[in-house]
């Protein structure tokens, strides 16, 4: 069992505890949508794709963020997962980002969908 994210306290008053798959999903999400600079001690940490919610939607766009998260992901994820694909969504105030994954531990395929507004 691993720490739940974000902290908080279950039931009994202890902190709260998820599964290892949830646990993985919890750090895709926390390195998706953490800024750099947001960490004091780890400022190249994140990937910065909750900027794009205000850039204007073109492919080029799309392809330069699916590049950056799959780089992210990759720098602080790697020995935990293997990516197979991104796909980034920007529309309007709403941003979508799927991430198909093997889990390196056990080589079971996950997707993790995750979505995001401003």
């Amino acid at each position: 069992m691993q720490i739940d994210y974000p902290y908080r306290f279950d039931a009994s008053g202890r902190t709260a505890t998820t599964t290892d798959e949830e646990h993985i999903r919890d750090l895709i999400e926390q390195v998706l949508f953490t800024s750099p600079g947001e960490r004091v001690n780890r400022p190249t940490f994140g990937s910065g794709v909750l900027q794009l919610v205000f850039q204007p939607n073109s492919e080029a766009l799309e392809a330069a963020t699916q590049h950056a998260v799959r780089g992210a992901l990759q720098q602080w994820l790697a020995e935990v997962i293997e990516i197979s694909n991104v796909q980034v969504e920007a529309r309007e105030s709403t941003l979508r980002v799927t991430v198909d994954y093997i889990v390196r531990r056990t080589q079971e395929r996950q997707v993790a969908q995750f979505n995001r507004s401003v």
